[in-house]
């Protein structure tokens, strides 16, 4: 005999009153997923533009290299508009309130760059900029941004361990990729679709064993050393347009390091950008540093090392304080004898292998991290980790967008 089951107005209530509480949880979490979409739709579309291209290697002393596509203007514009950051606690203060929301805390690393750059001519026409990348073993992140509103598009490399990931890690967890959303902010070369290439390069500025870093201290706007990057690669159409640009700020160098800088165009114009305080000897209050250009009007090609080139600034120095010195009198010794002409962006590569780390005074603690050649005439790059040189899988042909 069958038992009929008789729903009691009771039963009916209490599932009229459980569907509505699922529908009311499911409009908050459609709700939160808007909002959270609304705040944060730049940022999760970066994110999910990450990808590993090379994986790290203990053998090679390889760090990962990443990618990534930064979706907006990650808030630029807003930073000069606050007058940019006076420090690097300042400008990680910036970074986490706007882009991690003041959620993800950040740092920035202190560095001790050893690093090579030129400019020449192909034998095409081309204009190009070579720069290698030397430092301890860490991983790196090639990075495409297309603000809009008036500003570049450009490509340009960091290091991650600047941005708190660590160098002996693989940065593969969600909290590591939120920190990667940082990396607009600390380019440490790169090229804009104007065809204006820059690159930073460490000195040794101060007397003494401690390296003082430029901390200007004027009534201008501020900004940190990879940021004054950052404003050029987003705003510079050419090369006197970056020194005009950056002639507006006071220069604060970041993680306790000086740095000098290049900065080069497609009409073959180039200028090396030192904050220098009368000599080696003397060099030790970065606030009193102003800036010197030095532009390649004698030549149409240039290089770049940690050797500061200011003349005079090391009258009655030893020559052996004199960092990055015998890489630049190779580079322009090379240069010299042919006119500063190279065949292609291979033979350009190939005088950047020579002053490579496994080259050119190796040492157990320190690689090249990477070496690209950027042509600053058809606006891209050909990216190589780590003195991989003819090896596809670590070899990148990347274009800027726009």
């Amino acid at each position: 005999m069958e038992t009929e089951q008789i729903t009691t107005p009771a039963g009916r209530t209490g599932r009229r009153i459980a569907r509505i509480i699922l529908l009311a949880v499911l409009a908050v979490v459609v709700a939160l997923c808007i909002a959270v979409f609304a705040i944060w739709h730049n940022e999760l579309f970066t994110l999910f533009s990450i990808k590993q291209r090379v994986a790290a290697d203990d053998a090679h002393q390889d760090g990962a290299v990443y990618e990534m596509t930064v979706s907006g203007d990650f808030y630029f514009d807003d930073y000069l508009a606050q007058g940019g950051a006076s420090s690097d606690k300042e400008l990680i203060s910036f970074i986490t309130g706007h882009i991690t929301k003041g959620i993800i805390p950040m740092n920035i690393s202190e560095s001790n760059i050893g690093c090579s750059s030129f400019t020449a001519l192909s034998d095409n026409g081309d204009r190009l900029f070579g720069r290698n990348y030397d430092f301890s073993r860490t991983n790196t992140c090639i990075v495409h941004t297309a603000p809009g509103n008036g500003r570049h598009a450009s490509v340009s490399t960091i290091d991650l361990q600047f941005i708190g990931i660590d160098q002996n890690s693989v940065p593969e967890g969600m909290m590591d990729k939120i920190l990667m959303l940082a990396a607009p902010y600390v380019p440490l070369d790169g090229v804009n679709d104007a065809g204006v290439a820059c690159g930073i390069y460490m000195t040794t500025q101060g007397a003494g064993e401690e390296t003082v870093a430029t901390d200007q201290q004027t009534e201008k706007p501020d900004l940190t050393s990879t940021t004054m990057l950052r404003l050029i690669l987003d705003y510079a159409d050419s090369v006197d347009e970056a020194v005009e640009l950056i002639s507006a700020y006071d220069l604060h160098d970041s993680a306790n390091t000086s740095f000098h800088y290049m900065v080069a165009d497609a009409t073959g114009r180039s200028a090396v950008l030192e904050w220098v305080n009368a000599t080696d000897s003397t060099d030790n209050d970065g606030s009193k540093r102003t800036l010197n250009v030095i532009y390649s009007d004698d030549a149409p090609y240039q290089s770049v090392t940690n050797y500061i080139l200011t003349p005079g600034y090391y009258d009655g120095e030893p020559e052996e304080s004199m960092k990055g010195l015998d890489r630049h009198q190779h580079l322009m010794n090379t240069l010299d004898a042919s006119g500063g002409r190279v065949a292609d962006e291979a033979a350009a590569m190939e005088l950047l292998a020579q002053v490579g780390r496994r080259t050119w005074n190796p040492t157990t603690d320190s690689v090249t991290v990477h070496s690209v050649v950027y042509n600053l005439t058809q606006r891209t790059a050909t990216w190589v980790g780590n003195e991989h040189y003819g090896e596809e899988s670590h070899t990148f042909h990347l274009a800027v967008a726009g």
